[in-house]
């Protein structure tokens, strides 16, 4: 539902309807098995920086990096490392999702730690965390260390941005400096800031040397923002209205018009926005985006919300039972919420994103992977393989859309260096399958074993967490 980003953003802005001692019921800080020397012995390796698979290779890690990667012929295998058996199987960089809420500000609910082994489980070894606040960078440093001393099982957080606003310019300049001086890692903007405040703040970000992300202000132009400098967009906004032939007419249509007022009549707009798509109006649209760099993160897999609403109840989903309680009675109302005004929408909204991500992908402009997870229908983690499989049903290869998980977030946060690849020198975060995913990319699901920070996790491992997340969950209901 693109309309309800601002909408569902503040659902439930009640209080946790439960105890706040059911509402933090999570897998208590689940640690990680101690690091070992590994080898891998006799797998193929996916590089997916050059599109190509290496087989019959031994992968040797220590202290958590990868120290080396030879024909397993010539491997030369400590005799104490701990052995993996390869053979048949594919190695891929442990995935990204680089779009996740992991704070409820608007609910003031406890943050989204019951989402880690979720995370783990199916394969994401790091995350970008999307809207905290100053008081959010705590719980981030607090998360990080546990992990880094094998006392979390969790997904690396990569990078924790801080949303801006301000009454004003100049305040919204003020809460950059705050930002920056809490320890964001970037600055996140939402729709209903206005594009004085949005300029404000790029000019701000800059001085500091932070990137400003989110999305594309309601007011601005997609093509704008992308040349002034937003380094990344996310859900396509503003790019639906960029794709049509009525773009001058519907920015025309919000001139002067802020915060909700502004987001509201956007939302009035969508239908007639939808309807007119130009596909030759986006060719060119992408080919200028693709020259500013910046990046897309469509988030397709926000399609599920409207599915789940079709769908009837979700408490049938076996997922279900992973989530935290109090998610429950919020995925609820929404659905109670969904309106015959929202199928209608839905049924326009996926095709024309993919259409548009498609041309984009043809113009070259770079995608990132992410879910917006814990939206109602999006599942931590689990959501990461269906974007995967809607990127490539969008028009990206397997192994594009395996890139857009692993080295365009890292070569994005500037942490190609150690991550995002399975090369000598970098982190070992990787994900070790059955089958081979660059040919169908479900196999990306088929996760044979996983390395995190160096931590081997074998399939019984990764379900034991799956198991202890729903019955820590079970004890808060």
């Amino acid at each position: 539902m693109r309309g309800g980003f601002e909408k569902w953003m503040v659902l439930l802005g009640i209080p946790c309807v439960l105890a706040w001692l059911a509402c933090t019921a999570v897998v208590q800080a689940m640690p990680l098995p101690q690091r070992k020397v590994i080898a891998i012995t006799q797998v193929t390796v996916i590089d997916v920086e050059h599109g190509r698979s290496v087989g019959s290779q031994t992968v040797l890690i220590e202290d958590g990096r990868i120290v080396s990667i030879t024909a397993s012929r010539n491997a030369r295998i400590p005799p104490a490392a701990q052995r993996v058996d390869g053979r048949g199987h594919f190695l891929i960089p442990g995935l990204v999702d680089m779009h996740v809420h992991l704070f409820n500000l608007s609910s003031h609910r406890p943050p989204n730690d019951w989402s880690f082994p979720l995370y783990v489980a199916n394969g994401i070894t790091g995350v970008r965390e999307m809207r905290g606040d100053v008081a959010s960078m705590q719980w981030v440093n607090r998360w990080r260390k546990s992990f880094n001393d094998g006392e979390l099982a969790a997904p690396r957080i990569l990078a924790a941005g801080i949303a801006v606003y301000g009454a004003s310019p100049q305040d919204a300049a003020h809460q950059v400096d705050a930002a920056a001086d809490a320890g964001a890692d970037f600055i996140k903007v939402f729709s209903e800031i206005p594009a004085s405040h949005w300029r404000a703040v790029l000019a701000a970000a800059k001085a500091r040397s932070l990137s400003v992300v989110g999305h594309v202000p309601a007011g601005v132009s997609f093509l704008a923002a992308a040349t002034a400098g937003q380094r990344s967009d996310e859900h396509l906004m503003q790019a639906y209205e960029a794709c049509s032939s009525i773009e001058n007419q519907l920015l025309e249509d919000r001139r002067g018009l802020a915060g909700d007022t502004l987001t509201a009549r956007r939302d009035a707009q969508e239908m007639q926005t939808l309807k007119a798509f130009d596909p030759e109006t986006c060719r060119k649209v992408a080919r200028a985006v693709a020259v500013t760099g910046q990046v897309q993160v469509p988030t397709l897999v926000l399609a599920d919300e409207d599915l789940l609403a079709q769908n009837g109840s979700p408490s049938a989903d076996p997922r279900w039972r992973y989530l935290r309680a109090d998610e429950h009675p919020r995925w609820e109302q929404f659905l109670s919420g969904y309106t015959a005004q929202d199928a209608a929408l839905a049924k326009l909204r996926g095709p024309v994103a993919q259409q548009i991500v498609s041309i984009m992908h043809q113009a070259g402009v770079p995608f990132m992977a992410g879910t917006d997870s814990p939206m109602p229908g999006v599942y931590p983690g689990f959501a990461l393989h269906d974007e995967l499989e809607l990127l490539v049903e969008s028009g990206l290869t397997a192994r594009e859309a395996l890139y857009s998980a692993t080295l365009e977030p890292a070569k994005f946060l500037g942490m190609a260096d150690t991550s995002g690849s399975v090369d000598v020198g970098k982190r070992a975060d990787l994900v070790l399958l059955d089958a081979d995913p660059t040919r169908d990319i479900h196999n990306a699901r088929r996760i044979n074993a996983l390395v995190l920070d160096g931590r081997l996790l074998r399939r019984a491992d990764l379900d034991a967490l799956l198991e202890d997340a729903a019955r820590a969950q079970a004890k808060g209901r």
